[in-house]
């Protein structure tokens, strides 16, 4: 087979060589060697005449959900000349829509950025995100505004996939910081020219700006199970510490209180030898309940004899016990009525006679 390669081979060799799908594919050979002349099958080409053939490749490039867009050119042209999309799932209302009219109006151009694809197979210019913003300013009388373009070719799931995108991730506002920036606007325009609604505005007069927003705080839930003869001190416990928080503000507890708590659990159980961790709570509020005067703290400077806050303060905290005897209440309660019955205390304010008592012992 001198210098001779067959019409079977040459299609081998010309998949190895990855020169194309179909080597044959244009121009045919002119001048083929007989077998005669070749010493070989008819129909075979001198190798030469082979690897001179045009050899067309064809290319094909397949979309798939990980192939990344190449970036989108800023591009400034009329609305006018963009397509809006036939079906839109977002919808904007009315009220809404005349606002975005009238603060492009105001700005004299787009403030955000439509996004558009360039269909090279029908010339058009499809908006994919932004028809609202690209109707509205054709509305307000804009003769160009800028939008990003991407020009590579997109399968129809795709659009449908950065469509629904970027309606659908968005994010969502912090009331608490929604509230304290729209507080920050003192003109009444430029309230208006924020969009929000009726309802928002409603839900942002009954947002609380002294609490945490959940979005900026980092906590830990914690839970715990009480037996039936446990939850009665329980709730006890943590009423008469709710009852000693009377300041102006609350806050939630730092995270990093969480571990303490945890150490204080620990303590009580290995003190007890318990595992349960709901008895060593236990524990902690027994412990708690034989220290109720040190609560004082909280209201009352020792050193100066004066108060550190306005408001009130628990009674177990003046006197370390919630209950009195039977007895002792009996003669405190007696000695109450009779001053109310002179006016020496007002009767809407029996607690003043402590301080006639607490006066005459002094």
């Amino acid at each position: 087979m001198s210098g001779v390669i067959s019409s079977d081979l040459a299609g081998a060799v010309g998949h190895c060589c990855k020169v194309a799908d179909q080597l044959a594919r244009g121009r045919q050979a002119t001048n083929k060697m007989t077998a005669h002349e070749a010493g070989g099958p008819a129909g075979a080409m001198r190798l030469e005449e082979l690897l001179a053939l045009p050899a067309t490749v064809n290319v094909t490039t397949v979309e798939t959900e990980s192939t990344r867009l190449a970036p989108p050119q800023m591009v400034q042209g009329d609305p006018r000349t963009l397509t809006l999309l036939d079906v839109n799932a977002r919808f904007l209302p009315h009220e809404q829509f005349r606002q975005l009219v009238a603060n492009i109006e105001r700005d004299g151009h787009l403030t955000s950025t439509p996004l558009v694809w360039n269909d090279r197979d029908t010339g058009r210019l499809v908006v994919l995100s932004g028809n609202h913003r690209t109707l509205a300013a054709i509305e307000a009388g804009l003769p160009q505004i800028w939008w990003m373009q991407i020009d590579e070719p997109l399968a129809r799931q795709r659009q449908i996939a950065l469509q629904l995108s970027h309606n659908a991730i968005v994010g969502q506002d912090d009331p608490v910081i929604l509230k304290e920036l729209y507080d920050e606007l003192e003109s009444v325009e430029w309230r208006q020219y924020t969009g929000l609604d009726d309802k928002t505005l409603d839900l942002l007069e009954k947002v609380d700006v002294a609490s945490l927003g959940e979005a900026n705080l980092d906590f830990a839930s914690v839970q715990f199970m009480f037996l039936p003869a446990e939850l009665e001190r329980a709730e006890t416990a943590f009423d008469a510490a709710r009852s000693t928080a009377t300041a102006d503000q609350r806050w939630v507890a730092g995270l990093e209180q969480y571990e303490p708590v945890l150490d204080a659990l620990e303590s009580s159980r290995a003190a007890y030898k318990i595992g349960n961790s709901a008895t060593a709570l236990g524990v902690i509020l027994a412990v708690f309940e034989r220290h109720l005067g040190e609560l004082a703290e909280g209201w009352f400077d020792a050193a100066t004899g004066e108060p550190t806050r306005a408001g009130t303060a628990p009674l177990e905290t003046v006197f370390g016990v919630r209950d009195l005897p039977v007895e002792t209440a009996a003669v405190v309660r007696a000695a109450i009525d009779r001053m109310v019955q002179e006016g020496t205390v007002p009767a809407d304010e029996p607690w003043r006679a402590l301080e006639i008592l607490a006066a005459q012992s002094n």
